[in-house]
């Protein structure tokens, strides 16, 4: 089959065709802002300029900057050239940044001055990098800074032709249930998630929308909206000041915005306590962890009504997968949440194939029907389309662990998570595989225990962990208070108890404990890290107190 021609980068030059004076992204804080000519111009100069210096089609970018204008206009840039720019968060931490690095092996990076000492002092992750670029100034490491990149752009720039199946971008995992795993995009896999997301969620050229996540901005301007970037940490949107975000997205007239649960969790908190509104908003997208019906209850009071928050489905290998709007959720399957079926994630987005298969933490090498599961039944949730990842970059047994082979050289991806399909064909989602708790009487599935117990009103939010070896695993419930004042509450555990007997999927947990604050992921701040909980329950809890 003949491949098309395509570069993401086209989705820019369009736009700059289309609405060349149209504010591409601004930066309120900063009073900063480029139209979608000037930085597809910028990002063309900037991608001569590195062709010129000696990067070459395929090589891989380690692109540490920080987001804004000029991380936007970098990464168009590495398109355009037919570089793979590697994109690692960088609130990993250093041990897990360098490690990303040593595996991604960059020919070249482009990074701000404290990245290129770092690597003068740990040389060994960056040692296959011939090309260094840094981002402001350049003291001892040799290399070019970005201003002589761009005096080096010839003035009518050629660049290489891009095939859909070429390497486009190796975007970093979160490693919120493991060591982060690069995920290798194609242009043509970021080509169809580009047009599946304007399709399923109806975005138009000519919006203004509130990315609070990069690679949301990336797609907005794709799309042709005006992308504003409010004044942030982008790694800890938990820790928002939440009146800015209100500030920005009024003052601006946003008619969209992405952000994880726990960013909206404060904001929305914050609407209610001073009683503010989110009047331009016609649309929120809400993705990075379950999200629970009484948070999107708060914007009842807080949004139009015809304003709708969705709330999509998937991960860093495959996004979307499913959606679910407010409305369904709080009319029909949020009620279901609270009596412990899980949460409702919504239909599967068209492209998708999607089936459930028995649970196994082995590999699979190639598909076959037998391992489907009738409906309604809990087990792994599989997909496959066309934005779906093939393999995880220089990380052969990750990818041998998650992805199937089937017919046609094409791949099912194991999403790592349980789910059932109802007979509506909607997706539950029941919690990560690796986190089941295997006891002596059966398997529990975290999200649907803790939806059981987060509907006492002291309780902000809860986690199922289990203490022993998986099958004779004792499940132990484990509560962020609502207000972290006693960690000590027995009346709080006795109620939770009660709470717990009422229902067949938590009648066994006996053992409930209080932690100040749960330990999240990096990237969204909403993901519980249920293995540190685990570990620090089994800290808290001999096994002879445990009750059987």
């Amino acid at each position: 089959m003949k491949q098309t021609r395509h570069n993401i980068a086209v989705s820019l030059e369009r736009a700059a065709q289309n609405f060349p004076n149209n504010t591409a992204i601004a930066v309120p804080h900063t009073d900063t802002s480029t139209s979608f000519a000037e930085l597809n111009d910028e990002s063309s100069r900037v991608a001569s300029g590195l062709t010129q210096y000696g990067f070459k089609k395929g090589d891989r970018v380690l692109l540490l900057v920080p987001f804004g204008i000029e991380f936007i206009s970098l990464a168009f840039a590495l398109f355009k050239a037919g570089t793979v720019p590697v994109l690692i968060d960088p609130g990993l931490g250093r041990k897990n940044i360098l490690k990303c690095i040593e595996e991604a092996k960059p020919q070249g990076m482009i990074t701000i001055p404290l990245a290129h000492a770092i690597a003068q002092i740990f040389r060994k992750p960056f040692q296959s990098v011939r090309n260094k670029i840094t981002v402001g100034s350049r003291w001892f490491w040799g290399g070019k800074t970005l201003d002589d990149i761009r005096k080096l752009a010839d003035p009518n720039p050629t660049f290489p032709k891009i095939l859909s199946d070429d390497p486009a971008a190796i975007l970093f995992t979160s490693g919120s249930t493991g060591s982060p795993k690069g995920v290798l995009y194609t242009h043509g896999m970021f080509l169809s998630q580009l047009n599946t997301l304007r399709s399923c969620y109806d975005i138009q050229p000519g919006e203004i929308d509130l990315p609070t996540f990069p690679l949301f901005a990336l797609f907005g301007v794709g799309i042709g909206m005006t992308s504003i970037l409010p004044e942030m940490d982008f790694t800890r949107p938990a820790k928002v000041n939440p009146e800015m975000i209100l500030q920005t997205a009024t003052a601006q007239n946003v008619t969209s915005a992405f952000g994880s649960p726990a960013l909206w969790d404060t904001v929305s908190r914050h609407c209610l306590k001073h009683n503010r509104r989110l009047p331009t908003i016609k649309r929120i997208l809400m993705a990075g962890a379950p999200i629970p019906g009484s948070l999107l209850e708060r914007f009842d009071q807080i949004l139009k009504p015809e304003t709708k928050i969705h709330t999509p489905y998937g991960a860093t290998e495959s996004l979307p997968v499913a959606s679910i709007e407010r409305k369904e959720v709080l009319e029909e399957t949020s009620q279901k949440n609270r009596q412990g079926h899980g949460t409702c994630v919504g239909r599967i987005v068209p492209g998708i194939e999607l089936k459930i298969i028995s649970i196994t933490d082995d590999a699979i090498p190639e598909w076959n029907d037998s391992l489907e599961l009738p409906q309604g039944e809990i087990g792994e949730i599989t997909v496959k389309g066309p934005w779906v990842t093939q393999r995880y970059f220089n990380r052969d047994e990750a990818t041998r662990l998650a992805k199937i082979a089937d017919e046609k050289n094409s791949f099912w991806h194991r999403m790592g998570d349980v789910g059932y399909l109802d007979e509506q064909n909607r997706l539950w989602f029941c919690g990560r595989k690796n986190q089941r708790v295997r006891t002596a009487e059966g398997t529990l599935f975290t999200i649907q225990c803790e939806g059981i117990f987060n509907t006492h009103p002291q309780v902000k939010r809860s986690a199922l962990v289990g203490v022993s070896d998986a099958g004779k695993q004792k499940p132990v419930i484990i509560i962020e208070p609502e207000n972290s004042g006693d960690t000590t509450n027995d009346a709080l555990k006795k109620d939770l108890i009660e709470l717990g007997n009422k229902y067949d999927r938590t009648r066994q947990i006996k053992n409930i404990l209080i932690h100040p604050e749960f330990p999240v992921d990096i990237r969204h701040n909403a993901k519980i890290f249920r293995e540190k909980l685990a570990q620090w329950a089994a800290d808290q809890i001999s096994r002879k107190d445990l009750r059987l």
